[in-house]
């Protein structure tokens, strides 16, 4: 088949499965935006969009329909041209978060439309309003954060079909669009993630971290209160009094992946760790940025705790490759990670508002890891059974498109 991906940021979800479909002989492109400098294997096509600045006063609560519709333009004009040259795709797979597959039909009417339909924006029972300290919480809230939906919804109201990659990431759209969306899960590579004792992991000052070493990680594209940086720094004084000989690493860029920055312009990693640095022994807490995947792994494989925490959003690759790694993870007892973590038999569930019940947790897995070993093994052979890259995911996500492409 002739199969067009499309997304900005280009691999992203599309990591394993474009190439995939090119090794089996299919045509494979993709379409991204002109500053994206990935490369791949996969043919890029490259279009430019130069977002116009948007008046919020004129637009209102339109005004992030008007946003993703302007770039869904620049990719529509642009696929007219390939349209003019001849190209014609028989699958479209495109994420629906930027407004890049909104006019699609318009300009290929007889491709088959699949849109990844990662989240629905909704004024209750999700992120809105969830975590009132950085949150304004009221109905304005609640109507502007369900308009931010209406470009999701036209994206996937005329698509052909729809993937979401959790059960409950799926549940967040409205019920006719849910009728819409199959559940495949991105996948994890259990074997390249499988336990590795050998491993070994370098911190900033030169330290050498080894499998069998006291080490709590925490790790996030980016550290900001989505993913409950905040939390988790309120709970390390009391883990490192406790244990002395801990080292705690976190992972993450200093940007705003979700949500608001803070006011007075700095990072929220600077702002949370203003709040508490003066309890804590910073020669043992190691922050690395971002770091390249295979580092990442070996600091999964010698970490001995992993704590994630998430607002009602979108669950983390990181930490479904962490179970498949055989490390303990604690996770935030909201929807996405309770999907996934079973308390008590595959991790530990704490509140995510509990800063006391996140030093307890943390600070007795570090302590016993011996009576966590149950946890562990049901962990990984649950990820291996549920979202294995190979054996389970890819397989799905291939043979959806094979069914979409015959009708």
């Amino acid at each position: 088949m002739k199969l067009l991906f499309v997304h900005q940021n280009f691999p992203g979800q599309f990591l394993h499965l474009a190439p995939e479909m090119q090794r089996r002989g299919h045509d494979v492109r993709a379409l991204i935006d002109a500053t994206n400098k990935n490369t791949a294997d996969v043919p890029l096509l490259r279009y430019t969009h130069a977002a116009l600045e948007v008046d919020a006063t004129a637009t209102r609560l339109g005004r992030n329909f008007t946003t993703m519709s302007d770039r869904g333009v620049s990719v529509a004009r642009f696929c007219q041209r390939l349209r003019a040259e001849g190209y014609v795709p028989d699958v479209i797979y495109g994420h629906s978060g930027w407004g890049e597959t909104l006019f699609l039909k318009e300009v290929w009417p007889e491709a088959k439309l699949l849109v990844f339909a990662e989240f629905y924006y909704r004024g209750r029972a999700a992120d809105t309003g969830f975590d009132p300290e950085f949150q304004v919480s009221g109905f304005d809230q609640v109507m502007i954060a369900q308009s931010r939906a209406a470009y999701m919804a036209q994206a996937l109201a005329h698509a052909d079909l729809g993937v979401s990659p959790t059960e409950w990431q799926a549940s967040t759209h409205p019920p006719l669009l849910r009728q819409q969306l199959e559940v495949i899960f991105d996948g994890v590579d259990c074997d390249r993630l499988a336990p590795n004792p050998d491993a070994t992991f370098s911190l900033p000052d030169g330290r050498i971290l080894k499998r069998g070493d006291e080490v709590l990680t925490f790790v996030n594209r980016n550290l900001e209160p989505y993913r409950g940086y905040h939390i988790f720094m309120r709970a390390l004084p009391d883990v490192l009094a406790a244990r002395p000989e801990a080292q705690v690493v976190i992972v993450g860029g200093d940007e705003v992946s979700y949500g608001a920055k803070p006011k007075d312009g700095a990072s929220w990693k600077e702002v949370i760790l203003a709040e508490v640095k003066d309890r804590l022994d910073l020669s043992r807490v190691h922050f690395t940025g971002r770091v390249p995947y295979d580092r990442l792994v070996d600091l999964i494989h010698v970490s001995r705790v992993h704590a994630y925490l998430s607002y009602p959003f979108v669950l983390s690759w990181s930490m479904v490759e962490t179970m498949a790694a055989g490390t303990l993870v604690v996770g935030s007892n909201t929807a996405p990670v309770a999907e996934v973590i079973q308390d008590g038999v595959t991790g530990k569930l704490v509140d995510f508002f509990d800063v006391k019940g996140w030093s307890a947790a943390l600070t007795d897995a570090l302590a016993r890891p011996e009576a966590y070993d149950g946890m562990r093994d049901a962990a990984r052979r649950m990820v291996r059974d549920r979202y294995d890259l190979r054996s389970v995911c890819l397989p799905k996500q291939i043979d959806l498109l094979t069914r979409l492409e015959r009708g």
